[in-house]
């Protein structure tokens, strides 16, 4: 499948992971803090440009260390404003965030790869439809995620190991969150 036989136009809306994706993931570890928050290179460019593609841009974003008490959600909350208020003034914009505190082990609704945060969107936005809208993510559980709604899932990674594994799942593959703004953009 090709960006390009989509017929991507402004009705669509754009779903992203946050870790991995926007700013540079932990190891082993959260960001807990917006100290400790880095965005990936060319994100707030990329941000700028996917704006301008898409009608609503929505973050999705599983946030265990909350459940695990390493976070609260204030601290979550303080993050993804300091985020948005970053890309907004970098000429981009985030619609809403959405972000699920559960432990992997509780299987809430609310925790991706199932799809809570996505009906939960689609409740407080009217105008979402799932079949024209691109899940981006960097992990096989945001692809499936994408998938169990309609969507196209977009891998956003280069591990050629993860793209094999999550292949049935994967509907484009690009390295990075510039990569898909910038294919988008070459798109007339």
């Amino acid at each position: 499948m090709n960006l390009s036989d989509l017929k991507i136009d402004a009705s669509w809306t754009l779903f992203l992971d946050r870790d991995g994706v926007i700013n540079s993931r932990i190891h082993d570890g959260y960001v807990t803090s917006w100290e400790e928050f880095r965005f990936l290179p060319g994100v707030t460019d990329a941000m700028k440009i996917l704006s301008g593609r898409f009608s609503r841009i929505i973050v999705v974003s599983n946030q265990q260390g909350i459940g695990k008490g390493l976070m609260t959600a204030a601290s979550v909350e303080a993050i993804h404003s300091r985020m948005t208020a970053e890309i907004s003034r970098n000429g981009g914009r985030i619609d809403r965030v959405y972000y699920s505190p559960f432990l992997e082990n509780e299987h809430s609704v609310r925790r991706k790869p199932n799809v809570g945060m996505a009906l939960q969107a689609r409740k407080d936005l009217p105008g979402i439809r799932f079949k024209c809208s691109l899940m981006a993510g960097d992990s096989i559980s945001d692809m499936i995620f994408g998938k169990r709604l309609g969507m196209i899932t977009v891998f956003l990674s280069e591990d050629l190991k993860e793209i094999r594994k999550g292949q049935r799942f994967i509907d484009i593959s690009y390295p990075g969150l510039g990569a898909l703004a910038q294919a988008l953009n070459s798109i007339e």
